[in-house]
């Protein structure tokens, strides 16, 4: 039988919904049918999420977490991922509290970007994922340098987080945006670019820029259901 997966989801629910979509699909392109592992989805309040994240209550997001981390593994959750890049700033804190593996988002990116051969790349996301040492820290420790945009860049893209792509909402003039800050990381020597936010790839996808993309929802997704289908 395959491991149950737990999504500690809603954080947002566009990613939530990318990451149950990616699993069950990818299952059946895969092999033909529908026996694809039993996947259980906690939804938290994402409000608490932006208002804490915003105090720097860190402690606060690791609570949470970890609270909704322990209800999907009383609901016999074999392996639980968190559906957010943000949020794996507390990735120790949560994987302390259950007796589950708590798979790492970042391990999946590092892996990618080491089989692809690279050193340095660009880094979208919310203002705590590009300006905390997250993925600066983790990726560092594989040889990689990870580039972000200049300050206003940053707000500009954590303003379409935020106000536009965590609530559905897709925008051309967005997408430019967001597509000509690519192009500077490029020209600054990104050789790819991590979209380090889960909702990014509702916006910006490979066919929009010439430089890879790295895709954090598939990549997690993709791992996740590796694990599950391992014997």
């Amino acid at each position: 039988m395959h491991k149950r997966i737990g999504i500690l989801g809603g954080l947002s629910p566009e990613s939530t919904v990318e990451y149950y979509e990616y699993i069950t699909h990818t299952y059946t392109e895969r092999f033909g049918d529908y026996g694809y592992p039993e996947i259980i989805i906690y939804s938290v309040r994402f409000q608490n999420y932006v208002d804490w994240c915003n105090q720097e209550r860190w402690d606060l997001v690791a609570g949470g977490l970890s609270q909704a981390a322990q209800k999907l593994e009383a609901a016999r959750a074999e392996l639980i991922i968190i559906a957010a890049n943000t949020m794996h700033l507390v990735l120790e804190q949560v994987h302390a509290s259950v007796q589950v593996p708590v798979l790492s988002l970042l391990d999946a990116v590092g892996e990618a970007i080491v089989a692809c051969g690279m050193t340095t790349v660009g880094l979208l996301g919310t203002k705590f994922t590009m300006e905390k040492p997250l993925y600066h820290d983790t990726l560092a420790k594989r040889g990689i340098v990870v580039l972000v945009p200049e300050a206003d860049d940053r707000e500009y893209v954590n303003r379409g987080i935020y106000n536009e792509l965590v609530a559905g909402q897709v925008r051309d003039e967005s997408r430019a945006g967001f597509v000509a800050i690519i192009k500077e990381l490029a020209a600054r020597g990104a050789e790819g670019v991590i979209l380090g936010c889960t909702e990014i790839p509702l916006l910006v996808g490979q066919e929009d820029v010439d430089l890879p993309l790295f895709n954090t929802t598939t990549l997690h997704a993709e791992a996740a259901l590796n694990y599950a289908l391992r014997e």
